[in-house]
């Protein structure tokens, strides 16, 4: 039984971990938004701004990746362990959203690689600020919601080895 404990401290701490990263991912990715946005600047290839957008973009595509692959998954596991079939239920809600919010994430990647207009890029940032926003308003809904909620069980299991 301690073992099971031990070994159910250290995955959920483990999780507390993995978003903490993920959540300092995001803050890099706010910040190089807002060094991006409201520049009246050259968008050629070779520009600075370009370069900037190109580092966004990148980082966007990784900070989606990362919810969908390893943080939405390893919250829904956590829930599970806890038995928490509300949480579980509520989450797919804000899952399908998330996921509407993730094609928008991807297409704008996808249309800032042939992007040449200042006008059109700010704009377009306009937007995916939008996005952003509302993204990271669900994912911190489900952080609580399967995560946060479980805390005192966890500091409880903790105070128990």
């Amino acid at each position: 039984m301690l073992d099971s404990c031990k070994s159910a401290k250290e995955r959920w701490g483990g999780v507390s971990m993995l978003i903490d990263n993920w959540l300092n991912q995001r803050q890099d990715m706010i910040v190089l938004y807002c060094s991006i946005t409201g520049l009246d600047s050259d968008v050629s290839d070779d520009s600075p701004l370009a370069s900037k957008l190109r580092t966004f973009c990148q980082l966007l595509v990784d900070y989606v990746s990362t919810g969908h692959f390893e943080i939405y998954e390893q919250l829904q596991r956590e829930a599970s362990d806890f038995g928490d079939t509300q949480g579980l239920s509520t989450a797919t809600d804000i899952l399908s959203a998330i996921q509407k919010n993730t094609e928008s994430c991807i297409a704008f990647n996808d249309q800032c690689e042939q992007l040449s207009n200042i006008q059109k890029l700010q704009a377009m940032l306009s937007h995916i600020g939008e996005i952003l926003e509302d993204r990271f308003s669900l994912e911190d809904r489900l952080i609580e919601l399967l995560h946060n909620v479980h805390r005192d069980k966890v500091q409880h299991t903790a105070a128990r080895v």
